[in-house]
């Protein structure tokens, strides 16, 4: 026997050299792979090569576009500049609605952008043979790159900014210039974006009163005080995304979900998540459940004891909170009354347009940036997310407030989507790769404490809600717990994003509709856009159908309880302490 010869290279360069060359280029990447890229490319290159149709699909487009443009030049000399537009914006485009685009010479710019901007998505989308996979990455690419180009994002060829500049006498260029300033002066302090000085938690967010009973190494809970002489029996548990600071559902009081909850009679409780950092680097998934969903469930039954609770979920609380239920469900625990899931997934096969961001390369690349570091910036997080809507959520803010000079007022939504969080290592590992890369929550692969789970087992009355632009969680993605689950479902699609269609508060003065349709248990399923064309829409905020059901679900008014119980006493006031952690 021979023994075995031991490696000549050190163990950080056998094990680590290629996580620290990932981590290093990532920051030039802004997180993609370059290998992911890579192979995006090579597959639409190679299959494009290997397509004359398509090749000449695109010449005789191209030859088309180019005649078009050259009448388009011939109508205008014509007649003084002013000709009928020969392409227009798609709907969801609100770079070129002023007035001033169809002023020569700047119609004609646009105009000729616009056929450019169509001819590049066409030649991305369409070829025989790539992946669809690929197409996307190919398609979102030449997206960000037409963006980029596109005349509305300089000075000189952007009427708005044009008149900008006559009208001030280019002062527009000076408050543009402050703006800037101040805004990198910020990014280099890590200070919040200027206009949030003017809201504070405490003072004029996260302001219903309540008192922390329950602290650990993950979550406060948070128990809201009464504001009606009796409440509903059963309380409700808060699961908010880690993700994100809590008090999104507790924003101002005039858009306050939990407020508005507890002004109807109602008990409730909240998760307020830790920010991690560098030392929670091996926090795990588990311990997301065990820690925040389960330990908050121990605490509001023995709060509340002898009741079921209603649990809501949202974004990736939803999730977790499907996991929890699940589990309950396999084990026999019926402690649940209900469940609502807010804009939150439970199959990951279409999860929109995060898909590009979701492959084997560009997995092991975005984990070794997070294993530098220990956790995953929310700056690079909030980047992402910025880039899938980079017309309206980059470009539109940096021609206002650079180009302009104007600076947007921040409301409180606003304010709070500044004030970001991190994702611990292992968990946002284990998070994407079970989850986004390999299904294993619709798939009943999902291990919970040693065994798989299967959202079948969920019995309880579901109300879901999606919204009708949401490209963090897509509703028909959302929609796909139809297909998962045998129980009663109450499915509410409602008009706004990932955000905004989830803070409604009803109002006389809301524009606001929601669709709302309930299958009994064991009901025939109905596909996403026959619920769209059949179902009819309701005027209003989805917040009273949800308040209506919940009232429906429960078994009676009752004394408030205590604020905390048992051994939970209250060791501080809401918000608490975790929601500062910076």
């Amino acid at each position: 026997m021979y023994a075995q010869p031991q490696s000549l290279l050190p163990n950080f360069v056998s094990g680590n050299a290629d996580r620290l060359l990932h981590a290093t280029l990532g920051k030039f990447t802004g997180g993609m792979s370059p290998a992911a890229l890579s192979n995006a490319w090579l597959d639409w290159a190679t299959h494009l090569a290997m397509s004359p149709s398509k090749q000449a699909e695109l010449v005789e487009m191209g030859a088309r576009q180019w005649q078009r443009f050259g009448q388009l030049v011939l109508h205008m000399a014509a007649n003084g500049g002013k000709c009928e537009a020969c392409i227009q914006p798609l709907p969801q485009d609100p770079r070129f609605r002023d007035p001033g685009w169809q002023e020569w010479p700047y119609n004609l710019v646009y105009q000729g952008f616009l056929l450019a901007q169509q001819w590049t998505s066409i030649a991305t989308r369409g070829v025989r043979g790539v992946t669809k996979h690929h197409e996307q990455m190919m398609d979102y690419t030449a997206r960000q790159f037409m963006d980029y180009f596109s005349p509305s994002n300089f000075a000189l060829t952007n009427p708005e900014v044009v008149e900008a500049l006559q009208k001030t006498n280019g002062e527009n260029v000076m408050k543009g210039l402050a703006n800037l300033r101040e805004d990198v002066e910020r990014f280099l302090a890590g200070a919040p974006p200027a206009g949030t000085d003017e809201y504070k938690v405490g003072k004029n967010l996260a302001m219903t009163p309540g008192k922390v009973v329950l602290r650990n190494e993950l979550v406060e809970l948070i128990q809201y005080s009464p504001t009606t002489p009796k409440v509903h029996a059963e309380p409700i548990l808060m699961v908010p995304a880690w993700i994100m600071k809590y008090y999104i559902l507790d924003l101002s009081p005039q858009n306050s979900l939990v407020k508005y909850l507890v002004d109807n009679g109602h008990t409730v409780f909240m998760i307020s998540w830790k920010n991690p950092g560098p030392e929670d680097r091996n926090v795990s998934l588990d311990d997301y459940l065990r820690l925040g969903v389960m330990a908050a469930l121990d605490a509001v039954t023995r709060i509340v004891p002898r009741r079921k609770v209603h649990a809501l979920g949202y974004c990736l609380g939803g999730t977790l909170l499907s996991i929890a239920a699940a589990a309950l469900a396999r084990d026999g625990d019926k402690r649940l009354a209900s469940m609502t899931l807010l804009a939150a997934q439970t199959d990951f096969t279409e999860p929109g347009e995060l898909a590009l961001f979701i492959d084997d390369s560009q997995l092991t690349f975005l984990e070794d940036q997070m294993w530098e570091k220990g956790y995953l910036d929310s700056l690079q997080m909030s980047g992402a997310f910025q880039l899938l809507r980079s017309v309206d959520l980059v470009w539109s803010g940096i021609v206002k407030q650079y180009l302009k000079g104007d600076r947007t007022p921040l409301n409180d939504l606003m304010s709070w989507n500044a004030d970001g969080t991190r994702m611990p290592y292992r968990m946002h590992t284990e998070y994407l790769r079970s989850l986004f890369l390999h299904n294993d929550l619709a798939t009943g692969r999902f291990p919970v404490w040693g065994r798989p789970i299967a959202l079948p087992d969920i019995d309880v009355p579901i109300f879901c809600v999606g919204t009708v632009t949401d490209h963090v969680a897509p509703w028909r993605s959302v929609y796909k717990l139809h297909l998962l689950t045998h129980a009663e479902l109450t499915f509410c699609l409602t008009t706004g994003g990932h955000n905004v269609g989830v803070v409604n508060p009803p109002s006389p003065e809301s524009k606001r509709r929601y669709k709302l349709r309930t299958r009994p248990r064991g009901g025939d399923y109905l596909d996403p856009e026959a619920f769209e064309q059949t179902v009819p829409d309701s005027p209003g905020s989805w917040w009273t159908a949800w308040e209506a059901w919940l009232s429906a679900k429960s078994s009676g008014k009752v004394a408030p309880p205590k604020m905390g119980g048992g051994h939970y006493k209250p060791v501080g006031e809401a918000p608490g302490q975790y929601v500062f952690m910076r």
